[in-house]
């Protein structure tokens, strides 16, 4: 009989083995085993996909690894992740967090409650409070709050964070936002804003969706999203608008 998890978490991996934190995965799975960690090797050139196996070895019945042919890029690893673990086991949520845990595993798991009845979606939203530790470089800070506004404007929809890596959705809604490829590499958390927005309407979202302000966040310095890519974005952005719109 096939086990149900409570959560997967899909975490792609492409180079990561000098970013990877043992010990973190470790003690999180040490209380959690009714939460599968989906690791997806995207391609790596380097040891991550032994340092996976490593981790894998300790924790058989809630750890899993699998590749991707090449490197197929962060959008497409992620999606190749939630097919694979839709087609090989049963859980009531999924989520996927960056390698690099800038949002922590175990905030992931906190805010996956909140994915219950009604609300079929939630996520991550770096948000600086009085009582939150988010730490963002200054000039990514300024360049992500340019960039998510213009992403509001082209929802229609009122989202301080669409970028954040810390998304999680009842089982039912991933199997009908994953199934298509995406256009872009990087900003594909929009358009599964937008295909959300195409199952239930702009009206619904503040009842199926939870934006959820994070208590602590880092900004690790190896990001793997090029500094030059904020001139190709907005040509995403445009193909993207063009296509759901």
């Amino acid at each position: 009989m096939t086990k149900q998890f409570e959560l997967c978490i899909v975490i792609p991996c492409y180079n990561e083995e000098a970013r990877l934190n043992k010990k973190r995965i470790s003690d999180f799975l040490n209380i959690n085993n009714d939460i599968l960690l989906y690791f997806v090797n995207d391609g790596s050139i380097d040891n991550t996909f032994e340092v996976l196996n490593s981790i894998k070895s300790n924790f058989p019945k809630n750890c899993e690894v699998i590749s991707t042919p090449n490197n197929v890029g962060k959008a497409e690893a992620v999606r190749f992740g939630f097919e694979q673990c839709s087609d090989n086991f049963k859980f009531k949520k999924i989520a996927y967090l960056d390698a690099d845990l800038a949002t922590s595993l175990e905030e992931c798991h906190e805010i996956s409650k909140l994915v219950e009845g009604k609300t079929v979606f939630a996520f991550g939203s770096r948000i600086m409070k009085l009582d939150s530790h988010i730490k963002r470089k200054k000039y990514r800070f300024l360049i992500g709050r340019v960039i998510a506004t213009f992403i509001s404007k082209q929802l229609k929809l009122g989202v301080y964070d669409t970028q954040c890596g810390c998304k999680i959705f009842s089982s039912e809604l991933s199997k009908k936002i994953f199934r298509e490829k995406f256009i872009s590499k990087w900003l594909f958390d929009v358009e599964l804003f937008h295909r959300i927005i195409k199952l239930y309407g702009h009206s619904k979202m503040p009842k199926i969706c939870k934006e959820v302000p994070l208590k602590e966040w880092i900004d690790f310095d190896d990001s793997k999203v090029k500094m030059t890519y904020f001139f190709k974005l907005w040509f995403d952005l445009y193909q993207i608008k063009k296509n759901y719109t």
